[in-house]
């Protein structure tokens, strides 16, 4: 039997123009990272962007972002904090500093009622960041939200690439659309992620350096946005997205 919140889905990310899903085989890649930086850039372009960060077990982009105490209003649903000009949600609203170990039915129901209760409105740009690895988040997010796009980060380390391509193998097979593979923390010349990603037929967008800065910034946005690695990534959405 149909879940009705499902349907509710459709019409609050009906106002979307793009939902990108930022995803990536394997945790340690710098996902959270790239998807917050990715909605800070986007959102610097006087575009309208949302970000949630769907990663119920260890979510990190309010540290990224610097943001505390996010306090979500309800009205007729959930609305998004405006923070730093983007929509934001993410479950440490509800959390707090607490672990949230959600099983199977538990963790499907959990996202289905945050999709359907978050009213999201005119943006340009949702941005998911996903949990890492191939998992219940993953399938549900694919089956609960039509038109999705991934976009995959992965690191020079071809353990990390080896599981990437188990998650393309699975977004292949599920017909879901995917925008390209970024190579995340570059540190030595080489080009065994770009020759990887050509062979598996998906476009490669690029390489970020690995910037020790990065770390340094962490919960300052203006100081992140200087970074060589934030300056890369300008350049691969001015070619990849807009």
């Amino acid at each position: 039997m149909l879940d009705p919140r499902e349907s509710i889905i459709c019409k609050r990310l009906g106002r979307v123009k793009y939902i990108i899903a930022v995803s990536s085989g394997k945790g340690g890649v710098g996902k959270s990272l790239f998807a917050s930086t990715l909605a800070l850039i986007l959102a610097r372009k006087k575009l309208k962007v949302g970000l949630f960060d769907v990663d119920f077990t260890s979510p990190s982009t309010h540290l990224i972002l610097g943001v505390k105490n996010t306090k979500l209003k309800e009205e007729k649903g959930i609305i998004p904090a405006n923070v730093l000009g983007l929509k934001y949600v993410s479950i440490v609203a509800y959390s707090k500093d607490k672990a949230l170990p959600l099983r199977g039915a538990d963790f499907s129901n959990a996202l289905i009622e945050l999709f359907a209760a978050i009213i999201w409105g005119d943006l340009d740009f949702l941005i998911i960041d996903m949990p890492p690895g191939i998992s219940d988040a993953t399938l549900e997010v694919i089956r609960l939200i039509k038109g999705i796009r991934f976009l995959i980060v992965t690191t020079p380390s071809p353990l990390a690439f080896e599981t990437v391509k188990k998650l393309l193998v699975l977004l292949t097979e599920l017909k879901v659309p995917v925008i390209g593979v970024v190579e995340n923390m570059k540190i030595k010349e080489n080009n065994f992620i770009l020759q990887s990603v050509a062979e598996t037929g998906f476009r490669f967008l690029g390489e970020l350096p690995f910037d020790p800065r990065v770390e340094d910034s962490l919960g300052d946005v203006d100081m992140l946005l200087k970074t060589d690695f934030a300056e890369k990534l300008a350049e691969i959405v001015s070619k990849s997205f807009l």
